[in-house]
C-alpha cells in the first residue's frame, strides 16, 4: 500500500470505526471470559460533550480496549439521564418560543409528548461525539433513564423504600428553584461568598397590654424582603439590654403585625444587635426555633419568587426589586437606621447557575439516608470499594456519610418518573406499583374506591433517584432481578467520574447497590479532574472558553484529542487545558507515521537468508526495553495512572527508545541489505508497540497494525491479545543505557570541536567494564564513525577528552585540535560534579535523613556520592592530560 506524505486521521478514523462497529468488536454476550464491566455516567440527554466529557469518556475507552486485550470480555453500556429540571426548562422554552404555547396549557400527557419528540430529535447528538471520539461502547445496549423497564425499576425501588419505612412524606424546610418551581436536595445547592448588606431596621415595642412604651429594638438582617413573614423577634437571656423585654411585644414594620419578643441562646449576643429577626418560613434556622417556640409560620412568597398576597405590601413583585422597595420605605418611615457591607454565602441552584435558592417549607418526599448510609460507608472504608486518588477523597467521602441528611426527592416536575402515591378524595394516600394495586390497598383498609376517584400525586422523583440504580437497571437487575446478565457483568468494575457528583451519585449507587444487590456496584471509582482553561477558569459557554469538541477532531484528529486531554490529567487533579496539547498529540502521530514509512522502505531491500536477529545488540536491548516497559504499564494502570502510563508509552518507549534509537541503530547502511531476521524483529516491535499505544490511540495504531504486512481477514489489532509478561534482563538494559549515553557524549564532543560526519576517529577507552564495550563495540563504531575501538589503562595525548560516568574516552583525529574549549568543558563539568558531591554529603551528614529514611532511600544517596567522586577523579585526570 502507498503510504501518504503525512498521517491524515480525516481519511481514517471513520473508516476503522465502522470497520468495528461490523464486525461487533465492541458487543458483549456473557461468557466463559471473566467480565470487565463499565457503565457510562449517562450524560443529560440536553447536552453536547464538553471537554470534561471528553476527558471522561476517553479514560473509560482506555481502560475497556485495554481490558478487551487482556482477555476480559469486555462491556461498556452507553446511555444517557433524562435531567428533568434541565430537560423540562427546555422543552417549556420550546413550546413557548416554537409554538406559542405555556405549559400550564397542556395536559401532563400532552406535555410528555413533546419532551419525548424533543428527546428523540437531540438526544442522539451526544452519541455521536462519543463515537467521533473513538469509544468501544456497546451501541445494542443503550439505555434511557426514562426506558419503559427503567420506569418500572424506578416505581419499585420507591414502593419497596416506602414499605420498608425509608421513604416517608412530609412538611420540612427545604431548598426551592424559583426558576424552576421546584424544591431542590441539598446537594443541588451550590454556595458563593458574595458581597451583601446588613440593613439595621427598627421595631416599635409594646408592653403586654399592646401600648408602646416608646422603646424600639433594632434588628439587623440581610433580607428586608422577608420582614412582612417576621412572627418574633428573638434575644439571648443572657443579654443585660433585653432582659427587661420579657412579656413585651414588637411591631413589624410596614404590616403592623405585633409579634412576641422570644428568649433562646441561639441568637450570639455579639452578632448585629444581638436581636434577631425570626421567619420560619424562609430560613431554616428561623424555622427551627419557630418549631421549638411554636410560632406562627407566615409564607410571604409565590413559587416564583415573587410576594405572595400574605405579604400584604408589593404582592407579585419579585423578590428581589421587592427588596429595594421595602428598604426605600423603611427609609421614608424613619425605621431604616443604617446599611452595613457584609460578607454573607447565598446558595444558587445546580441546575439553575443565576438562580438564588429560596428555603422553604413545602411537603415534599424525603429519603432516610442514615440506614442506607453505614453499608456504603463500610464499603469504602474498609476498602472494597476503593476511590483514586484515595488520599484526597476519602475523607471527604467519609464525612458527608457520617453526618448525612435525609434526602427530598420529589420534584415538582412532569419530566421524569411520577410518584406512584395515589391519593383519595378525604387525602388519605397508598403508596403502589399502579392504580390498581392502590385500589386493593385501600380495600384492604375498608375504603371502596375507583380509578376515578383517586388522583396520583402530581410531582416526579428526582433524576439522581434514577440514575443511583444504574450499574443494575442497565442490566435489568431490579425489573428483572436474577437474570443472567445482571448475575454476570454485576458488579462493574470501575466507574469513571467526576469528583463533583461524589455525593450526588457515587455514594448513593453504593446506597443502592448494598440495599438490593447486598454487593457493591463497582470495585474502583476512578475520579477525573475538572477542566480549566490556561487562566485557571472552569470552562464554560458563558466565558466562551470551551472548545467545541468536534472542530477540535476535525482540526488534529480523535487519536490526538484523547492524547491532548490524558498527556496532563492525573486522577483527580483539575487539568489545564491547552490546545497545543493536541498539536503534541498530532504530532506524535506523524513521528509513528513516519517510522512506519521508513520501515516499509526496508522491507524491499530484505535480504532472504540473513538471521542475525538473535546476535544484534540492538534487537536484544529493545526487546529487553519492551518486556521493562510493558511490566512498568501493568503496574501503572492497576493503580489507575494513566497518564504517566501514556507518557511511558508514547515519549520514553515510542518516540525516544524506538524512534529516536532503536531505528538508527538497525538502519541497513547506504544500498546495503536489510537483514531478514532483524527486519522480522523490528515489524514485531512496531506491533507490539502498536499494542501498548491501541488504547490510548486506537485508529492511527490500528492503521500501522494494518499496514506493516498482509493481514488475514480478522486480524485486527484492538482483539488482539496482550502476550504473558516475560522478564527483562538488567544487564543488558543497563549496557542499552551506557551506548546512548556514549554515544551522545561522543557525538556532542564531535561536533563542539567541528567535525564533519564523515571525518572518521579512533575511540581509546579507559574502563573497568570492557565487557560491556565488547559487546556494543560494533554498534558504537557505526554510530560514531570510529574506525577503531581501542582500550587503554593511560591518557592518550592529541585526542578529545570525553568523561561518561567512571569511564574516560580519548578520540583520536586527524585534524587539529583546540584543547581551549574541551579545557572549559571540563573544568565546567568539575565544578557541577563537585557542587552534586557536596549537596549529597550534607544529606548523607543529617542524622535526620539516615535514621528515618527508608534504607534504600540512604543507599541510593551513597551510590550517588561514590559515582560523583569517581567521575570527579576520571575529569581531573583527563584535564591532567591536556
Amino acid at each position: 500500500m502507498e503510504l501518504s506524505k503525512n498521517y491524515t486521521p480525516a481519511a481514517i478514523e471513520g473508516k476503522w470505526y465502522q470497520h468495528w462497529m461490523d464486525k461487533g468488536y465492541f458487543r458483549s454476550k456473557p461468557d466463559n471470559r471473566p467480565p470487565f464491566t463499565v457503565v457510562i455516567p449517562p450524560p443529560n440527554v440536553t447536552g453536547v460533550l464538553h471537554m470534561g466529557h471528553t476527558l471522561n469518556e476517553t479514560v473509560q475507552d482506555i481502560l475497556v480496549r485495554r481490558a478487551r486485550m487482556s482477555g476480559f470480555n469486555a462491556c461498556w453500556v452507553p446511555g444517557s439521564d433524562h435531567a428533568s429540571i434541565a430537560t423540562e426548562a427546555k422543552v417549556v422554552n420550546m413550546l413557548k418560543t416554537e409554538k406559542g404555547i405555556e405549559k400550564s396549557q397542556l395536559t401532563r400527557e400532552e406535555f410528555l409528548k413533546y419532551a419525548f419528540e424533543w428527546k428523540e430529535k437531540y438526544g442522539g447528538i451526544i452519541y455521536s461525539q462519543i463515537k467521533k471520539l473513538g469509544c468501544s461502547c456497546d451501541w445494542d445496549r443503550v439505555t434511557f433513564t426514562m426506558d419503559d423497564h427503567y420506569y418500572e425499576a424506578v416505581i419499585k425501588v420507591f414502593v419497596d423504600l416506602y414499605n420498608k419505612g425509608l421513604i416517608y412524606r412530609g412538611a420540612r424546610m427545604i431548598n426551592w428553584d424559583p426558576k424552576a418551581k421546584t424544591a431542590l436536595s441539598d446537594e443541588e445547592v451550590q454556595y458563593k461568598d458574595i458581597e451583601g448588606k446588613l440593613y439595621h431596621v427598627q421595631y416599635a415595642i409594646t408592653d403586654s397590654e399592646n401600648n408602646l412604651t416608646g422603646e424600639a429594638i433594632t434588628i439587623a438582617t440581610q433580607r428586608p424582603e422577608t420582614i412582612m413573614g417576621d412572627t418574633a423577634i428573638c434575644v439571648n437571656p443572657d443579654d443585660e439590654r433585653y432582659k427587661h423585654l420579657v412579656g413585651h411585644f414588637a411591631i413589624v414594620p410596614l404590616v403592623n403585625r405585633r409579634v412576641p419578643i422570644i428568649f433562646d441562646t441561639y441568637v450570639d449576643k455579639e452578632f448585629g444587635t444581638g436581636a434577631l429577626k425570626v421567619t420560619p418560613a424562609h430560613d431554616i434556622n428561623d424555622y427551627n426555633l419557630g418549631l421549638k417556640h411554636n410560632l406562627e409560620v407566615v409564607d410571604t412568597l409565590n413559587d416564583d419568587g415573587t410576594l405572595s398576597p400574605a405579604a400584604g405590601v408589593f404582592i407579585g413583585e419579585d423578590r428581589f426589586r421587592a427588596r429595594k422597595k421595602v428598604i426605600a420605605a423603611l427609609d421614608e418611615q424613619g425605621l431604616l437606621v443604617k446599611e452595613q457591607a457584609y460578607t454573607t454565602r447565598l446558595g444558587y441552584s445546580e441546575r439553575n447557575p443565576d438562580t438564588v435558592v429560596e428555603p422553604r417549607i413545602s411537603t415534599q418526599w424525603f429519603v432516610k439516608m442514615a440506614e442506607l448510609a453505614k453499608p456504603a460507608l463500610d464499603a469504602v472504608v474498609d476498602g472494597d470499594v476503593k476511590i483514586h486518588p484515595g488520599d484526597r477523597f476519602l475523607a471527604t467521602y467519609k464525612y458527608w456519610m457520617e453526618n448525612v441528611k435525609d434526602w427530598c426527592i420529589s420534584r415538582q416536575l412532569w419530566w421524569g418518573q411520577q410518584i406512584p402515591a395515589f391519593y383519595a378524595p378525604d387525602g388519605t394516600f397508598e403508596v403502589a406499583h399502579n392504580v390498581d394495586a392502590a385500589i386493593a390497598q385501600f380495600a384492604a383498609k375498608g375504603a371502596t374506591y375507583t380509578a376515578a376517584d383517586l388522583r396520583r400525586d402530581e410531582d416526579c422523583l428526582d433524576t439522581w433517584f434514577s440514575s443511583w440504580l444504574w450499574p443494575m437497571e442497565v442490566f435489568n437487575g431490579i425489573s428483572q432481578p436474577d437474570n443472567e446478565e445482571i448475575n454476570y457483568y454485576y458488579p462493574t468494575n470501575v466507574l469513571v467520574t467526576g469528583q463533583d457528583i461524589i455525593f450526588f451519585w457515587v455514594a448513593r449507587m453504593i446506597m443502592a447497590g448494598m440495599e438490593y444487590k447486598q454487593v457493591k456496584p463497582f470495585s474502583d471509582v476512578y475520579f477525573t479532574g475538572m477542566v480549566r482553561d490556561k487562566q485557571g477558569r472552569k470552562m464554560s459557554k458563558s466565558l466562551g472558553n470551551s472548545p467545541d469538541l468536534l472542530e477540535l477532531i476535525d482540526k488534529y484528529g480523535a487519536d490526538a484529542v484523547r492524547y491532548g486531554i490524558m498527556i496532563t490529567s492525573p486522577a483527580g487533579n483539575d487539568l489545564l487545558f491547552d490546545e497545543a496539547t493536541l498539536g503534541q498529540g498530532a504530532a506524535f502521530g506523524n513521528k509513528i507515521w513516519n517510522a512506519l514509512k521508513l520501515v516499509k522502505m526496508w522491507e524491499a531491500r530484505v535480504a532472504p537468508g540473513t538471521e542475525n536477529a538473535d546476535n544484534n545488540f540492538a534487537v536484544q536491548w529493545f526487546e529487553n526495553r519492551l518486556n521493562e516497559v510493558k511490566a512498568q504499564v501493568n503496574e501503572l494502570f492497576k493503580d489507575f495512572k494513566l497518564s504517566e502510563a501514556l507518557k511511558v508509552v508514547c515519549h520514553n518507549l515510542i518516540w525516544d527508545d524506538f524512534c529516536s534509537w532503536y531505528l538508527e541503530w538497525v538502519k541497513p547502511g547506504f544500498e546495503q541489505p536489510c537483514d531478514a531476521g532483524v527486519y522480522a524483529k523490528t515489524v514485531y516491535f512496531f506491533e507490539e508497540l502498536m499494542k501498548l499505544l491501541h488504547p490510548f490511540m486506537p485508529f492511527v495504531s490500528e492503521e500501522i497494525y494494518q499496514a506493516l504486512k498482509e493481514r488475514a481477514e480478522g486480524d485486527d489489532l484492538m482483539i488482539q491479545q496482550y502476550a504473558t509478561l516475560a522478564a527483562s534482563d538488567a544487564n543488558i538494559l543497563a549496557e542499552g543505557e551506557l551506548a546512548k549515553e556514549v554515544i551522545t557524549s561522543i557525538r556532542d564532543a564531535r561536533t563542539k570541536n567541528q567535525l564533519k560526519v564523515k571525518d572518521e576517529i579512533v575511540v581509546h577507552i579507559d574502563t573497568l567494564q570492557e565487557a560491556a564495550f565488547a559487546k556494543i563495540e560494533g554498534l558504537l563504531s557505526k554510530q560514531v564513525n570510529a574506525k577503531a575501538i581501542r582500550y587503554t589503562k593511560e591518557p592518550v595525548g592529541g585526542c578529545i577528552n570525553v568523561v561518561v560516568q567512571k569511564d574516560k574516552f580519548y578520540l583520536e583525529t586527524e585534524k587539529e585540535l583546540d584543547t581551549t574549549n574541551l579545557k572549559a568543558d571540563l573544568e565546567k563539568d568539575l565544578i557541577y560534579q563537585q557542587g552534586f558531591l557536596a549537596s549529597v554529603e550534607k544529606k548523607l551528614s543529617n542524622e535526620a535523613f539516615v535514621s528515618r529514611a527508608k534504607p534504600e532511600a540512604v543507599e541510593a544517596e551513597r551510590k550517588k556520592k561514590a559515582d560523583a567522586e569517581a567521575k570527579i577523579a576520571a575529569i581531573t585526570e583527563s584535564l591532567k592530560s591536556l
